[in-house]
Formats: C-alpha cells, sequence, structure tokens
C-alpha cells in the first residue's frame, strides 16, 4: 500500500511539472535570396516544432502578408517576396524608357512584450515602387501566450466606450508635451477621436499607433502615445 502511494504522489508531481505552461521562445529569421528590387525580410520565428510555436508563426506570416500590397492567392511570405521582384521584372521590361529608383520591399518584426496571457509583436513594412514616396506600415499584432491565437480588441478591453474617453484624454496629453504645438484640431479631418487600428502591450502601458494618413497627413508621419497602465487597468482583462 505505501508503495502504490508513493507511486500515486510522484506520479502527480510529474504530472504538474509536465502541465506547467512554457513559455514561447524566439530567435531572428533572415530571408537570404539575392533579388533584382531591393527586398529584406528580418522577423521573430517562434522556436519548437509544437502547437504553440506552429500557431504563433502562422499568425505573424498572415500578419506580415496582410500589411503587404500583395495578390490575393499568396499565402507564402517567400512567395509574396518572389512576387515583388517578378512585379518588378516586368515593370522594368515593360517600361525601359523609365529611369525610376529600384522598388524596394522591408519587413521587420520585434516581439515588444511578453507575460503569460499575451505576446505583441511590432511589424513594420515599406513598400516603394516608384513615385514620391513610398508606402510604410506598422502593425501591432497581439496573440494569445497560452495558445498563439490572434486577440481582438474587444478580447482584452471590456468596455470601449469608457477606455476610448481615457485614451482621448492620453491623447491630448501627449499632444501638449508636443514641441511642436499640436492640437487634437490637427488630426481625424474633421471627424470625432477614435482609436486606431493598432493598439499593443509594452512594459509601460498600452501603445496605441495611427499610421501614415489614418488621422493626419503624411507629413506628420507616424502618431504615437502611451496609456500608463494605471489608467488602463480599470478596463483591461488580461496583462
Amino acid at each position: 500500500m505505501k508503495n502504490i502511494i508513493l507511486f500515486l504522489i510522484i506520479g502527480l508531481l510529474l504530472n504538474s511539472c509536465t502541465s506547467e505552461f512554457k513559455p514561447a521562445t524566439f530567435d531572428t529569421i533572415s530571408i537570404e535570396e539575392t533579388y533584382e528590387a531591393e527586398i529584406s525580410a528580418i522577423y521573430s520565428e517562434a522556436t519548437g516544432n509544437s502547437e504553440l510555436s506552429n500557431t504563433i508563426n502562422t499568425n505573424v506570416e498572415n500578419a506580415i502578408i496582410e500589411t503587404l500590397n500583395t495578390p490575393e492567392n499568396k499565402t507564402n511570405l517567400k512567395e509574396v517576396l518572389k512576387a515583388f521582384n517578378e512585379e518588378y521584372l516586368s515593370f522594368k521590361n515593360k517600361f525601359t524608357e523609365i529611369t525610376e529608383p529600384v522598388w524596394e520591399l522591408h519587413i521587420e518584426t520585434e516581439l515588444i512584450y511578453q507575460s503569460e496571457d499575451v505576446l505583441t509583436i511590432a511589424i513594420s513594412t515599406y513598400e516603394f515602387k516608384g513615385g514620391a514616396h513610398g508606402n510604410d506600415k506598422i502593425k501591432l499584432l497581439n496573440l494569445d501566450a497560452k495558445s498563439g491565437k490572434t486577440i481582438e480588441l474587444n478580447d482584452f478591453i471590456n468596455d470601449i466606450d469608457g477606455f476610448t474617453s481615457v485614451a482621448k484624454s492620453q491623447f491630448i496629453s501627449s499632444l501638449d508635451q508636443n514641441k511642436d504645438q499640436l492640437t487634437i484640431e490637427n488630426f481625424f479631418f474633421g471627424e470625432p477621436f477614435h482609436l486606431p487600428e493598432n493598439i499593443g502591450f509594452s512594459e509601460e502601458g498600452l501603445v496605441l499607433i495611427y499610421n501614415v494618413y489614418e488621422v493626419a497627413s503624411y507629413d506628420l508621419g507616424y502618431t504615437e502615445f502611451m496609456i500608463p497602465y494605471n489608467e488602463a487597468e480599470p478596463y483591461l482583462k488580461i496583462n
């Protein structure tokens, strides 16, 4: 009887150890290919071959592709880069008289926050196909740290209206600290204040980023501000 009890105790201890949550670890991956266009891709990839790491990597790759102006049938990042290069070569062959600069496509990601509940990965992309300037975007991708699934705004904010009110207050406060003497009237194209598409977690609080043209002219570039956790916490379901 004592041996059976001892066996059961050891079994319970082993089960508790194996069921303990292990956070994802990441490597930085760089796609090393030779293209006629200027193309680079440096991104975070979850290591291992677990269901968690595979789900994270799939969602990161999909999020990168969604930020780009790519053919709808391209679902693989390497295929997207190849398609961009082929489009550039086709353009050069078709318009030989045009001496536009070389097309560019640059992709970079960074893991900016990781807790037991959530991962936030910043995705930065830049596309240039000639013209006055390129098209650059930042996407904040929030993932469930235990499943790797994408987390939407309603998944971590419990009161959108209340949170929006706090965000507006923090936005105005950030403008007051800006040396350019901008006011809220310089933004939103005459429309009421609204939340940006990109909200993510950081060590100090929630980061909110408006992409170029989302709330202001191109000249103002990105518009970014932060809501400290002591202000955001009443509206958070996770942290």
